[in-house]
């Protein structure tokens, strides 16, 4: 099965779309990361099974094949983990399918929380003017996020608070911005 959520690179002080597609195949137990990911995203592999089985989630005994499109653009970070978690969970039919107008961002830790990553605000900005509607992003980083009008901020603390709002189990509130 095939799953496809939103992420973004930064580039310099500019934010471009990454899809982050998710394909659950037959064959011996597997990830394979492409589209020219650094060895901060091939390490997330490791981050996103733990994270998937610390939070209550099957990681699938199948191969995985996780594309970072456009090939040719450089993905660097951990930002990445968020997404692949999250397009593993909807390929393997653990996650509702909900994701078309929403962008993902942040780091696993192990036990599944969500961490800081860099450059929220111009990915938030790049999200409401591609008409994204919705921005999810590490809980210390949604008050920045929020400064951008025209998104729906989500503050995200783990991966099973997130999957719990997007199976409509426990729905989270928008983050509002203080200003």
């Amino acid at each position: 099965m095939l799953a496809k959520v939103r992420s973004c690179a930064l580039i310099g002080l500019e934010a471009q779309i990454v899809d982050v597609e998710v394909d659950v195949t037959m064959g011996l137990e597997r990830m394979t990361l492409v589209g020219l990911p650094d060895a901060a995203v091939r390490e997330s592999a490791e981050r996103v099974r733990a994270a998937l089985a610390n939070s209550g989630y099957a990681f699938p005994k199948h191969r995985l094949t996780v594309n970072l499109a456009p090939a040719d653009l450089r993905k660097e970070g951990p930002a990445y983990d968020l997404p692949i978690a999250v397009g593993v969970l909807i390929a393997t039919g653990q996650a509702a399918d909900n994701m078309d107008d929403a962008l993902l961002l942040g780091e696993l830790s192990l036990d599944g929380g969500v961490r800081h990553v860099n450059g929220v605000l111009p990915m938030a900005s790049m999200a409401r003017r591609l008409g994204f509607r919705r921005v999810f992003v590490p809980t210390v980083d949604a008050v920045e996020a929020a400064l951008v009008e025209g998104v729906t901020v989500y503050a995200i603390d783990s991966l099973g608070a997130l999957m719990r709002h997007l199976n409509g189990l426990a729905p989270l509130e928008p983050v509002a911005c203080n200003l």
